[in-house]
């Protein structure tokens, strides 16, 4: 199953970078899995609400224009449902089994995701209701795909 990693921003610390790398690297036993960064929109240091509104929109229609066709599409949030690593590899079971071609995963920058971009994915997924930087969020997802993917493979990687 092909995964694409649509993230707000770049990974500024290299430690991060290596280890979603590992990660990607890991992925694509298991399909083609690649990175697509869109720029994170410059707010000023107080930013209002409608600038903040108005900054999320923009990244959203730069997200929209990375997704594949027919992918399913996993917002992460931390609004979203949580899930034990064994619910996610049933829910990635049951894309493949719907016919999508791939996951979407997307990583929102400093002031998350667009609400209506979250509401349009086919899953809102939280690691946790504890907030982490965005540079772990990327990582944790790619672990937790690579894990799912393990578990539907009969893999022992999950042991």
């Amino acid at each position: 199953m092909n995964v694409t990693f649509t993230a707000v921003g770049k990974v500024k610390e290299d430690y991060y970078r290596a280890a979603f790398e590992e990660y990607m690297k890991r992925l694509n036993a298991y399909g083609r899995a690649r990175l697509i960064e869109v720029p994170e929109i410059r707010l000023p240091e107080k930013p209002a609400q409608k600038e903040i509104a108005s900054a999320l929109r923009r990244e959203s229609e730069a997200i929209i224009n990375t997704l594949p066709k027919d992918a399913a599409v996993i917002a992460m949030c931390i609004e979203g449902k949580e899930m034990s690593s064994e619910q996610l590899a049933e829910r990635v079971k049951k894309f493949d089994e719907a016919g999508k071609s791939g996951l979407a995963v997307i990583v929102g920058g400093s002031f998350g995701l667009d609400e209506g971009l979250k509401q349009s994915a086919d899953l809102r997924l939280s690691m946790s209701p504890m907030t982490f930087p965005h540079s772990l969020a990327r990582v944790m997802a790619a672990e937790q795909l690579y894990r799912a993917l393990s578990i539907n493979a009969g893999s022992r990687y999950h042991k």
